[in-house]
């Protein structure tokens, strides 16, 4: 049997590595567009701010040991340019080569979004997308002064936390009211004040164009211009979906490929996986785009399994994502509460500001909370966490608890743990599930 995996990011490598496992005498061969594999691209940012010595560090394995310890026939610099049933036409290393396959996986990821605006293409404008950005983005920040960040999703908080911790006068530029859009007004705000404290941050601006001679030298806006001698194009995401469109491959409304609960796709024998996909939302069981990493690499671990002979259901995604910026953590996830009421919920909801440790105890900090209860039957629906220790630990056990259909009343009696060095006897997850009532 001859699998072929198109795209050797952790989807992709997982897939090829569960394969090989289930099926060892089976030939896997994985076709990679760029010299890194099973790579973390949400390490750039740590790699701008010099947290991470080079982009090599965002690989988890090196090829070799796929090669070598787990017998993958790993193609690097081989960029997939047509896709037939059975069949494949690859650009290797420049020289173009045909392969043949039996079943095939499109683990293709997603691109940035670039703008349709003037000087997108000058120098010094970067996208975040792939490990080797990271390089060429920290050499160009050496002699800049000047950073513009377009957009304050994950991706413009991040960078603009990198920029300004290496002491880089930083703009963001947001086209909405507040940062992090998908997160609620509460505790948008609460990151607002802190990006503050760092960089000027210019909300309800909409970027009209880049200017510069050969390297961007302004910003303009609907409201003004900003200096500016290096620029981050953060602004979303888009699924890499043109090989699976060459295959005739159905697309979900999102503009991802659907998939079935196996992985998949609308063709015989073809499988899809990671950031291209799109999959259910737990909370409302209908389709939803949600690239994120952990997903993808369960997407690829179940597209792995099906693809050789196995049976096991991806159960969809919650959307759970955590991010900083300095020493704010903020994190999601489930459903937010205009979310919710746009899928037709009448929800209550409750925001609770607590401390992270007992009265007595030193170095408490401010935690924040948002949750979402559906108001009939009290079932948990989403959450909202900030603060500056143990955000993960407490979005975590939102996400656990939205998983299994927790109401608010199973959440307020959880047996979560306490000592005075880590939480209050009322840990503020009980408290926001208390205030949410039975």
């Amino acid at each position: 049997m001859r699998i072929t995996i198109i795209g050797g990011g952790a989807g992709g490598m997982t897939a090829a590595s569960r394969i090989r496992a289930l099926k060892p005498e089976w030939t896997v061969s994985v076709f990679e567009a760029t010299n890194f594999v099973s790579h973390a691209p949400c390490g750039i940012p740590y790699v701008v701010e010099g947290l991470a010595k080079g982009s090599e560090e965002l690989m988890y394995y090196p090829p070799q040991k796929f090669m070598e310890e787990r017998g993958i026939d790993l193609h690097m610099n081989a960029r997939v340019v047509e896709v037939e049933y059975g069949k494949l036409r690859v650009d290797e290393n420049g020289k173009e080569k045909s392969y043949e396959w039996d079943k095939l996986l499109i683990a293709t990821g997603a691109s940035p979004k670039v703008p349709p605006i003037p000087g997108v293409d000058l120098e010094n404008v970067f996208t975040v997308d792939l490990p080797p950005d990271a390089d060429r983005i920290r050499v160009a920040a050496k002699d800049a002064e000047n950073v513009v960040i377009i957009g304050s999703g994950y991706i413009g908080v991040e960078m603009a936390e990198a920029f300004s911790a290496t002491g880089k006068k930083v703009t963001v530029i947001e086209m909405m009211d507040q940062p992090l859009p998908n997160f609620d007004r509460e505790m948008a705000d609460v990151l607002k004040g802190e990006m503050e404290k760092k960089v000027d941050l210019r909300l309800q601006e909409k970027v009209e164009a880049i200017e510069g001679k050969d390297r961007v030298e302004k910003v303009v806006t609907d409201k003004g211009a900003y200096d500016a001698d290096l620029v981050i194009l953060a602004v979303g995401v888009k699924p890499n979906v043109e090989l699976a469109e060459q295959l005739g491959v159905e697309l979900g409304n999102s503009g991802a490929i659907k998939v079935d609960s196996r992985m998949q796709t609308s063709v015989e024998n073809v499988y899809a996986a990671g950031d291209c996909v799109e999959t259910n939302h737990v909370v409302t069981g209908k389709p939803i785009w949600i690239p994120l990493a952990p997903p993808g690499n369960k997407m690829g671990y179940v597209a792995g399994v099906n693809m050789a002979g196995g049976n096991i259901e991806f159960p969809g995604v919650l959307g759970t994502q955590i991010t900083k910026f300095h020493d704010l953590q903020i994190a999601r996830t489930g459903l937010s509460q205009r979310e919710a009421e746009d899928e037709g919920f009448e929800v209550v909801s409750t925001f609770i500001k607590a401390n992270t440790k007992v009265h007595y105890y030193p170095g408490a900090t401010r935690t924040w909370i948002k949750a979402i209860a559906d108001k009939e039957t009290r079932r948990i629906l989403g959450a909202q966490v900030a603060g500056y220790e143990m955000v993960t630990m407490r979005i975590n056990v939102f996400a656990t608890a939205i998983q299994a259909g927790f109401t608010t009343k199973d959440l307020f009696f959880a047996d979560l743990a306490y000592a005075p060095p880590f939480t209050p006897i009322w840990d503020p997850v009980i408290v926001a599930a208390r205030t949410l009532k039975f």
